[in-house]
């Protein structure tokens, strides 16, 4: 669910990041076939096409130890900005939040909620300066199956190297701590292959744990005074969590009660829809407008603007709309016919609230057994704490929904090479 916005320089990678080889035919489609059949990784290949690389890229200690550093400071910055934002529901419209959502943020009194349990994910790429965030998942990452169960299948072949975290035990640990005796509810969009495989393997997960989970839609929730309910052929009874795989910009989409999700309620929902505000690509616009300092942030995320504030016809900069799903709404002048590129400029000219335009960074491609890639380096914070990486790569600078998964390792400091 995240891109690149680079030029796409041919540049040689300094030893922060490598590939490593490709491990033998046999053994990958063991891999393979235990993602598939005991993980949910349905899609792990499309067509003659396999969406996993059968080889893992390889982080320096000092390379990780960096993004560790960054995305946990980037963190506590975004939820100290999601409070202040709660009580600044004016600025909700200049966020790109979709009208819908706003009324329902706003009728639920805007007040701080729980932190815990929280997830996001970072999205870095190499550069020749240094690390860059192309952006922020903080309402509803995935990749979990690929980041944990995948990345340890492949650590196993690499003794040299270890992953540095499993974000789904992390998270379905705390899920469970937090659900206590009570069911869980995971909520996936209806005819998302990707997403429905993704609550199929946290439901796993959970039943390992002797929580009862059952996956379900918006619509059947039910809300009952401060409690929810489910209601679906499998379970119909109270809920102890429910666990939102639902993007909240597209909750309005559903049938049903879904604003009373926004609601401040006995029954916990995570990651709670209020992080809609930090989701929007909008959010570095109205930077200087915040008490939050948000430093670390401006310093690893590209210059973002309003697009009535540049020139943004310019090549130099990339447009896309505030809610960008996978690179669904990426607009680069250059990678888009004269037709495609009129329809943008309308949209943008008509609706500016809801695009943001970025400056073009120069991303680093490596050598690797697939031939020369561009590498997306996306680090999970869990409740403020690092909790592993989730890597997928592209042959071109945008990584966007039709990218690798591939592991991501860290050398362990005494095997480096110079």
């Amino acid at each position: 669910m995240t891109i690149t916005h680079p030029i796409g320089a041919e540049i040689l990678a300094p030893p922060a990041l490598r590939a490593a080889g490709a491990i033998s035919p046999q053994v990958f489609d063991s891999i393979r076939r235990r993602m598939v059949l005991d993980y949910c990784k349905w899609d792990s290949q499309i067509g003659d096409v396999t969406t996993l690389a059968d080889f893992p890229l390889i982080l320096s200690a000092d390379a990780w130890n960096e993004l560790v550093a960054r995305s946990e400071a980037a963190t506590g910055e975004l939820l100290d900005a999601e409070d202040e934002l709660l009580n600044r529901p004016e600025l909700f419209a200049d966020l790109g939040i979709p009208r819908a959502v706003r009324r329902a943020l706003e009728k639920s009194g805007c007040k701080a909620v729980s932190r815990s349990p929280r997830i996001m994910r970072f999205d870095f790429h190499l550069t020749a300066e240094g690390w860059r965030a192309s952006e922020v998942n903080s309402d509803v990452p995935g990749g979990y199956t690929e980041s944990s169960m995948f990345t340890n299948l492949m650590a196993d072949q690499f003794p040299n190297c270890s992953p540095v975290g499993d974000p789904a035990r992390v998270w379905c640990d705390l899920l469970a701590n937090r659900a206590g005796d009570g069911v869980v509810a995971l909520l996936s969009a209806p005819g998302y292959l990707e997403d429905f495989q993704i609550v199929s393997f946290l439901r796993q997960r959970l039943d390992e744990r002797g929580v009862r989970a059952f996956t379900a839609r918006p619509e059947q929730l039910i809300a009952t005074g401060r409690q929810f309910h489910l209601n679906q052929p499998e379970y119909q009874g109270p809920l102890g969590l429910v666990l939102r795989f639902y993007q909240a910009e597209w909750l309005p989409r559903a049938r049903g009660d879904w604003r009373a999700l926004f609601g401040r309620g006995d029954t916990p929902v995570v990651n709670p829809p209020t992080a809609v505000l930090t989701e929007s690509k909008r959010l570095a616009v109205i930077f200087d407008r915040l008490k939050s300092p948000m430093a670390t942030w401006r310093n690893i995320l590209p210059t973002t603007r309003d697009p009535r504030e540049v020139n943004w016809r310019d090549d130099e900069w990339i447009l896309k709309t505030a809610y960008c799903n996978t690179g669904d709404t990426v607009a680069m002048r250059d990678r888009l016919t004269a037709r495609q590129w009129r329809t943008i400029e309308r949209d943008v000219w008509w609706h500016p609230r809801s695009w943001i335009a970025q400056k073009r960074f120069e991303a680093t491609s490596i050598d690797s057994p697939a031939g020369r890639i561009f590498p997306c380096i996306g680090v999970y914070t869990i409740d403020g704490i690092s909790a592993g990486i989730y890597g997928r790569f592209a042959a071109n600078p945008l990584v966007d929904h039709s990218a690798v998964d591939v592991a991501v390792l860290v050398e362990k400091p005494e095997m480096a090479v110079a």
